[in-house]
């Protein structure tokens, strides 16, 4: 799908929005990015799973961090057959405290999920904890970066950063 495609049909389910908003960053904003409002609706979800579903040959597993990147990850993984984990913000304390509910991720090449990006802080966790568990993890894909420094903190790590849109890309549409 085209990026003006994709832009019409965020502002058609309301995921991009208008006003003044505090970024999980702590940032202040005049838009908000709501990809939950996309990802919840069937159509847009597998119109967001079918172009990332370009991105993963040659990948083992999907990964995305609770909540937002969740519905991305099933949707991913339904597209494309790969099987996907859960990566918990924080480490259970009860249970069998696991961090990462799926299989195993030890020795695997792990594709990361993200529905949106501000200064990369979710997506350098959900990296830092499949790397602790042994994964393989060199890209990471989202669905809007805000370009806000995400990609120049991904490079340092040597993560292929891959947004499907950028804020550009919707505040010239």
């Amino acid at each position: 799908m085209d990026k003006k495609d994709f832009i019409s049909l965020l502002k058609e389910c309301n995921a991009i929005q208008f006003g003044r908003f505090i970024l999980t960053s702590g940032a202040v904003s005049n838009y908000y990015i709501d990809i939950k409002k996309a990802s919840t609706n069937p159509h847009i979800l597998k119109k967001i799973a079918e172009a990332m579903a370009e991105n993963v040959e040659g990948y083992n597993v999907i990964a995305g961090m609770e909540l937002g990147a969740v519905p991305l990850a099933v949707a991913l993984s339904l597209e494309t057959g790969l099987p996907y984990v859960i990566i918990r913000k924080e480490k259970r304390e009860h249970g069998t405290g696991k961090q990462i509910e799926g299989e195993d991720v030890k020795g695997k090449k792990v594709i990361i999920i993200e529905d949106v990006t501000t200064s990369g802080g979710s997506v350098i966790k959900s990296v830092n904890i499949l790397r602790e568990n042994k994964a393989i993890v060199d890209k990471v894909i989202v669905v809007v970066d805000r370009e806000s420094g995400t990609k120049e903190k991904l490079q340092q790590l040597d993560i292929n950063f891959i947004p499907l849109l950028s804020i550009s890309d919707i505040l010239k549409s």
